[in-house]
């Protein structure tokens, strides 16, 4: 009788769901993030970042018993697959060259956010499974041509397996503040330590160089990272993304209200030269070390985000997005840093492969059953180069 009450909604605003339902779900899931709080999805859509403008509609799906929220998942239409770190140009390309639109689709995702955690929020298991049942039946309606399930927690996977989505493995390199020995590094030098001669000279001769060119930073949390620090931010954010070609996918505004309604997410590192901020780089901080059922948080974690500079300095981008992060981890106890999307030449740097996880629907049985194929034959090839990756480690080795 209980489950007959349930109700699916699809909701045109993540403004529309109530904020402290949403964050009382998430803060019940295995694997909680910043960017899945409502105030990060709200900031999105409120700063003009994720809208219909830039190709990302939102359709938020919703379980509701009453007024009681059971549970949730960011669901947006795409007219195009940017900003989302998984890569299906070549499934549009297919359905392009059949005379098929693949345009719009729908993703469970957190834009422009490639971290691993939990995407549907959900009471209980078969609640999940609900939930995304409900999702698929939606986008089945609605003729879209497929959906995608990005950067999900185990429990997601399980879920999407039972209604048999096709499985997707990806890989990110992350840092653990953990030696070979099984105990948290006391302090940098103590983690050059455990790595390799080749690895440990090269890291010292890049921060040499850094320090040897004048430049010094300053750490700034929270609210402590003030108008004019996320103003000089954005300039190298944007910066970044304006020599590349492109627009930044994150307004100003976004950040402000950041700055305003979840600073305590945020750790900002400021590179100066001479008494002049050059530089800079944002990271993100777990902020659930304490879930709603009491527990705490299985780990506390950083996220490397967003990095910029105005002026060209050798080594100074692994100086700003890397070695300045770890060593405040280390200071801090933070458990793990994720180094974002890509970049095998962040295992220079001790962070280490790790599988990230995705799941797909396609409408069209003939393009799912040929995804199908693909997807088997990509993903031995992924995991061959993880098995790769993995034995090249950046630590000594024992004995």
């Amino acid at each position: 009788m209980a489950e007959a009450r349930i109700i699916a909604r699809v909701l045109d605003s993540p403004l529309e769901v109530d904020a402290a339902a949403w964050n009382a779900l998430l803060a019940r899931q295995s694997r909680p993030t910043p960017f899945m709080r409502h105030e990060y999805l709200a900031a999105l859509h409120a700063s003009g970042s994720a809208t219909p403008a830039t190709g990302w509609t939102p359709r938020f799906m919703g379980l509701w018993a009453g007024a009681e929220l059971l549970a949730a998942c960011p669901l947006y239409l795409k007219s195009h697959s940017y900003g989302e770190y998984v890569f299906d140009w070549a499934w549009a390309n297919a359905y392009a060259q059949h005379g098929l639109a693949y345009y719009p689709k729908a993703v469970v995702a957190v834009p422009f956010t490639p971290v691993p955690g939990t995407r549907l929020l959900a009471r209980d298991q078969a609640l999940r499974v609900q939930l995304l049942g409900a999702v698929r039946d939606w986008c089945e309606s609605e003729g879209l041509s497929s959906l995608h399930l990005l950067f999900a927690a185990g429990e997601d996977l399980h879920a999407a397996q039972e209604l048999g989505l096709l499985q997707r493995q990806t890989v990110q390199f992350h840092w653990r503040n953990q030696s070979p020995a099984g105990t948290p590094y006391r302090h940098f030098d103590d983690f050059l330590q455990h790595l390799s001669q080749d690895k440990r000279k090269k890291i010292r001769q890049e921060r040499r160089r850094v320090a040897e060119a004048g430049v010094r930073f300053r750490w700034l949390r929270g609210r402590d990272i003030g108008t004019a620090d996320w103003d000089f931010f954005y300039r190298c954010y944007e910066r970044t993304y304006l020599e590349h070609g492109n627009l930044p996918y994150l307004t100003r505004a976004f950040f402000q209200l950041q700055a305003e309604q979840m600073p305590e997410a945020w750790l900002l590192f400021v590179a100066e030269r001479a008494g002049r901020p050059i530089a800079s780089s944002l990271i993100a901080i777990s902020a659930f070390p304490t879930l709603s059922n009491g527990k705490k948080d299985q780990e506390f974690a950083a996220y490397g985000r967003y990095w910029g500079a105005l002026e060209r300095v050798d080594c100074l981008h692994f100086e700003a997005c890397y070695y300045q992060p770890l060593e405040w981890c280390m200071a801090h106890g933070v458990q793990r840093f994720e180094g974002g999307a890509q970049g095998e030449h962040k295992m220079a740097r001790a962070l280490l492969p790790v599988p990230t996880h995705n799941a797909h629907w396609l409408a069209h049985p003939a393009f799912a059953n040929a995804v199908e194929r693909f997807l088997l034959r990509e993903g031995a090839a992924v995991q061959g180069y993880l098995d790769e990756l993995q034995a090249r480690t950046p630590f000594k080795h024992s004995g």
